[in-house]
């Protein structure tokens, strides 16, 4: 079938442009919300997982998901962000599905992250980025 807008496909790096600079504003958001208003909640599902000292892992977790998103909106290091980030919210999306009461955000959140950055790990970096391939 023929495409119905072939100029449009001029701009095929802008795809994955936009892809990159939307989930980096979300995981520049979601980890401002660590160190914020979601702090507690986020010690409580730390603590319900296992995870210890609380204290430094929420802080740190807040801190990867912020630095990550930085490097998506400038565009350095992107497949790295993405596989990181794909890890992040495969992870995020299993807790969500299997313990609901931990996090109370929708599942499908996190699987929009997840296949953003798979997409984005697979596509690059797109246009307007320090990591285009030569």
């Amino acid at each position: 079938m023929l495409n119905p807008f072939p100029d449009l496909l001029n701009y095929a790096m802008l795809a994955p442009f936009l892809l990159r600079l939307v989930l980096g504003l979300v995981f520049i958001d979601l980890g401002i919300l660590k160190f914020k208003s979601e702090k507690s909640r986020w010690v409580v599902s730390f603590e319900a997982l296992h995870m210890r000292p609380t204290g430094l892992f929420v802080p740190l977790y807040g801190a990867l998901q912020v630095a990550g998103g930085v490097l998506l909106v400038i565009g350095l290091w992107t497949q790295v962000a993405a596989l990181l980030f794909a890890v992040f919210t495969f992870c995020e999306l299993y807790i969500e599905w299997s313990g609901r009461a931990i996090l109370k955000r929708d599942l499908t959140f996190y699987l929009f992250l997840f296949v953003i950055s798979l997409s984005l790990l697979f596509t690059g970096a797109g246009a307007y980025a320090f990591d285009i391939p030569l």
